[in-house]
């Protein structure tokens, strides 16, 4: 599988060193800009993972995944195999994993070339991908997540609600499946996947443990080497292309709406979060609704004849998706609501820290920006169904814990270690005043415009509130 001759390699992925950069100018220059960077010498030899799951020659411990978690039940695709604009994939036990990969490093099943090209034998090249493996071993911290990382919506929400929960499609015995978007990935030499946008057009990281990858990031085809057609896709010949080799101990990271291919050129495994916070919290939203155009458009004819159309559409949504309308209001909702806390428990400690209370004031900002947006494109107009009870959510425990999971996580970026010492100690009676909460409005929020005037009469009762609407005010 040779090079395509209309690819315009334009460079290499920039490559910094992970430690002399602060929190803000990773902000600043990538995440921000939506720029791709890999970061060397964040991966701490003190990682769990970088011992156990690695042999002293360098290579993937595949014993050691076999005797540990061999019972675990997990997707491996098959990489020389379509399936749409995905590979064929098949459920097996870690332990088969396992044997198939140690069947071939004893064959001649090798890859010919970087890009993936098998060279004929029966045995195909397995490739484990999307291990919930934090969700299933809890107790076992296999890395801790970095510092950039950190300030992670989709994934601290998923640690404490369901995102479907008000989809009649979500299932209990699917709990594993949809709880976190934390993987861990595995494959042999010349394994690959496809080109492709990550999951609600999040962020991602990718932190090799072991192994060699070759990225190449832009454009939207199965195969960037062999099926580029110029009719189907006009711009493909103008798209500009980065590319770079990850190496062991390096993490790349992934910004919004970024194709990426991703090739295995030595036996691999990394670790890879999706996630996505205020600063791409729209394209969540853009892609929603054209999903949700597309989704209304595909059974319009069936309009005349159905009881609950739009409902269709949202369980549709939800289906093809992930979430719906519904999902992600409530999840900006419960954002709000827990920004607003923090900044009411900042505010009571006479503004003890600048930098946290202008990253949540920035939070909000973007939250009601959105939610200006849902509401005039009239997205759950005539709601009759409370979706978040705000007074309800906060006297509820896992809202508390969550408060708390959000709230350290902005102490530890902003490190303000004495401050966060003495949140950790906190009460919920100490976080806010419920006057406060209740001050000028009603608790129920059913529609996006409820929503904006609980943030707007919430942040009037604050003194001294002032929106930032400066991407530099987090530094």
């Amino acid at each position: 599988m040779g090079m395509n001759i209309n690819m315009k390699i334009k460079g290499e992925i920039e490559k910094v060193n992970g430690k002399e950069l602060s929190y803000s100018e990773f902000v600043e220059r990538y995440m921000d800009k939506n720029k791709p960077v890999v970061l060397t010498g964040l991966m701490d030899h003190h990682w769990r993972a970088s011992t156990d799951w690695v042999t002293p020659n360098a290579q993937p411990n595949l014993q050691f995944f076999s005797n540990h978690f061999g019972a675990s039940k997990v997707q491996v695709a098959d990489c020389d195999t379509r399936d749409f604009t995905d590979q064929k994939r098949e459920e097996m036990l870690v332990s088969d994993f396992v044997e198939r990969c140690l069947l071939i490093e004893g064959s001649a099943v090798r890859c010919d070339d970087q890009f993936g090209a098998s060279n004929g034998h029966n045995l195909y090249l397995p490739y484990l991908k999307d291990w919930h493996f934090v969700k299933e071993y809890p107790e076992y911290v296999a890395y801790t997540t970095p510092m950039f990382f950190c300030d992670d919506w989709l994934n601290l929400y998923l640690d404490n609600f369901r995102m479907n929960a008000y989809s009649d499609s979500y299932q209990q015995n699917k709990e594993i499946c949809c709880s976190d978007y934390r993987f861990v990935y595995m494959g042999v030499k010349g394994s690959w996947t496809p080109l492709h946008a990550d999951v609600f057009r999040s962020y991602s990281w990718s932190a090799n443990v072991c192994g060699k990858k070759r990225w190449n990031v832009k454009s939207c085809v199965y195969n960037i080497f062999d099926e580029v057609s110029d009719s189907k896709y006009p711009g493909f010949q103008k798209a500009i292309w980065l590319e770079c080799t990850q190496e062991a101990g390096e993490i790349i990271f992934v910004p919004s709406g970024w194709y990426h291919q991703v090739h295995n050129l030595e036996d691999t495994i990394s670790i890879n979060h999706n996630w996505f916070n205020a600063f791409n919290l729209s394209w969540v939203w853009n892609l929603l609704l054209k999903d949700y155009n597309e989704a209304k458009e595909y059974i319009e004819d069936i309009r005349d004849i159905c009881d609950d159309f739009e409902g269709l559409c949202q369980r549709n949504l939800a289906a093809n998706t992930g979430m719906n309308f519904y999902d992600f209001f409530t999840f900006i909702s419960y954002f709000s609501l827990a920004n607003l806390v923090l900044l009411c428990y900042i505010n009571g400690r006479d503004g003890s820290s600048p930098r946290v209370a202008q990253h949540l004031s920035m939070n909000i900002e973007f939250i009601r920006k959105i939610a200006s947006e849902m509401k005039h494109m009239h997205a759950l107009e005539g709601n009759h169904d409370c979706i978040v009870d705000m007074i309800k959510t906060f006297e509820d425990l896992r809202f508390f814990k969550f408060c708390m999971q959000v709230g350290k996580t902005y102490f530890m970026i902003h490190e303000q270690s004495s401050l966060s010492s003495d949140f950790e100690s906190a009460s919920m009676v100490d976080f806010v005043d419920l006057s406060v909460l209740k001050a000028h409005a009603s608790s129920q929020v059913y529609t996006p415009e409820n929503l904006i005037k609980f943030i707007d009469n919430v942040v009037a009762e604050l003194d001294n509130f002032h929106v930032e609407s400066s991407i530099l005010s987090v530094a």
